[in-house]
């Protein structure tokens, strides 16, 4: 494949142990704006996919033994291929995934710095030195304990950040000296077979990486093959549960749901507060796990801080992903837009008001914001996973906390306050796996651990965390006595 294939329409094979293979079942991946084919891949078989497996696992024992240096190296390379790449990355997220150019682009920059990082925690994996000396017959013992690579690993993506999600799995796979079966969403399998051309390209032993476009029940095979020593997801609750009860004894990472919350104190700048819920809860369509959906503000503010969140949602545009000047494109898909337009109704019919928004065309639904709303109302229960917020007033700092805890969900949720006391009783309460105070709960940055807890999930990401949940201790005790 040339550097310049993917973007084309055309037909594109999958990788796998080294070789592009244009074999399995002719699938069109089609513009979730337009419905216009941009591409067409081919989906695997499960033969692919236990070819696959064999490749990762006899290239095992080849990146299990490579110095941290040559990682490194990969590594850097990776980063520097996808900037000399990034426009192209961030026009095939725009067209296969409806993402605004101008957000595509935010995505490519974090995935070169995601890279860049990995290079250096590929260098510093530490250990330990224990005494081991504790007790008179132990006397003349100590111990090292050093991190060593899982295995082969499996790797399901969604479609909402193809390029970033993916790289979130690669770079520390990569650092550590796994290996790699992925299979990326079915809606955004290009971006993944791209970055595949440039992990090849940078070095990467033949069957490091092996990325297969699979139907979800062959994709089971991965879940269940017991040469991969550890399965990371990304995507649905629903789903990723059922991953782990079939997984067996392989080590599970799961990033899920969530309905992520943010409490507005009466403290707080309700003009940057309402900025922020603007861009987390309808960047990309509200369509990330920590997006803006329910937010809870001071009952004495609430109408001042509603009106400045009206004000600003209605200057976002709507339309175009490759259009500079768009904020908010369409979701996935026209399923997921109907779905969402039904909570509305569903919340409006029940008692809540529409104070901005609801209307559906297409795969596009207007920026929505309601408030009235109840907590067992789906919009406030459930993932809406689209561009839906919800307002409501609450009285003391602690009953904001107990209705961020009344959830399934735990990932992470955002306090406005600059009252340290009330901050740190946050940090105490609130269930979550991160709590970001002065922002919402939609902030991340690539190095930091990042995952949940109840239905969001199990394990971090994050370069340095991902290592360690694909790494395990092993330990060496001395007796010198």
């Amino acid at each position: 494949m040339s550097q310049t294939t993917i973007v084309s329409a055309g037909t594109h094979g999958f990788l796998v142990d080294g070789q592009w293979i244009e074999g399995g079942t002719p699938v069109e991946v089609r513009s979730p704006f337009d419905g216009k084919v941009v591409a067409q891949v081919f989906q695997g078989t499960r033969e692919n996919a236990r070819q696959a497996v064999q490749a990762a696992v006899r290239a095992f024992e080849v990146t299990r033994k490579l110095p941290a240096y040559e990682r490194q190296r990969v590594l850097r390379h990776v980063s520097a291929g996808i900037a000399e790449r990034k426009e192209e990355f961030a026009r095939v997220i725009a067209l296969e995934a409806g993402k605004p150019i101008k957000t595509a682009r935010v995505e490519v920059e974090r995935a070169i710095f995601t890279f860049s990082v990995g290079a250096e925690e590929s260098t510093r994996i530490y250990g330990e030195w224990l005494p081991l000396d504790w007790q008179e017959f132990t006397t003349g013992r100590w111990g090292i304990v050093r991190r060593f690579p899982i295995g082969p690993v499996g790797a399901i993506t969604p479609f909402n950040f193809p390029l970033n999600l993916v790289v979130h799995k690669v770079a520390p796979a990569i650092a550590c000296g796994c290996t790699m079966v992925l299979k990326p969403a079915p809606q955004t399998p290009l971006t993944a077979l791209m970055l595949a051309e440039v992990v090849q390209q940078a070095g990467w032993p033949n069957g490091g990486l092996n990325v297969v476009p699979l139907s979800n029940d062959d994709a089971g095979l991965l879940v269940e093959d017991e040469r991969l020593k550890l399965i990371t997801f990304t995507g649905s609750s629903a789903v990723g549960w059922q991953i782990k009860s079939r997984a067996g004894k392989k080590r599970v990472t799961l990033e899920l749901g969530g309905n992520a919350g943010v409490i507005v104190h009466n403290d707080a700048d309700l003009n940057y507060a309402a900025k922020r819920c603007t861009a987390g809860g309808f960047s990309y369509a509200g369509q990330s796990c920590i997006s803006v959906q329910r937010i809870l503000v001071q009952h004495t503010v609430k109408e001042r801080f509603q009106e400045l969140l009206l004000e600003k949602v209605k200057k976002l545009k709507v339309g175009d992903p490759l259009d500079e000047s768009t904020d908010l494109g369409p979701l996935i898909r026209e399923s997921d837009a109907i779905r969402a337009e039904n909570w509305v109704h569903q919340a409006v019919s029940a008692g809540a008001q529409l104070l901005l928004g609801g209307q559906r065309h297409g795969s596009i639904l207007q920026p929505t914001v309601l408030t009235g709303t109840r907590p067992e109302m789906r919009v406030n229960c459930e993932e809406v996973f689209a561009p839906v917020v919800t307002v409501e007033p609450y009285d003391e700092f602690d009953d904001a906390i107990h209705q961020l805890n009344e959830s399934s969900y735990g990932l992470q949720a955002g306090v406005f306050t600059n009252d340290a006391r009330l901050l740190f009783s946050a940090y105490e309460k609130l269930e979550v796996g991160g709590i970001v105070v002065g922002d919402i709960p939609s902030f991340r940055i690539d190095h930091m651990p990042y995952g949940g807890i109840k239905d969001s999930g199990m394990g971090r990401e994050g370069l340095r965390y991902a290592i360690e949940e694909m790494t395990e201790p092993k330990l060496l005790v001395m007796n010198l006595r």
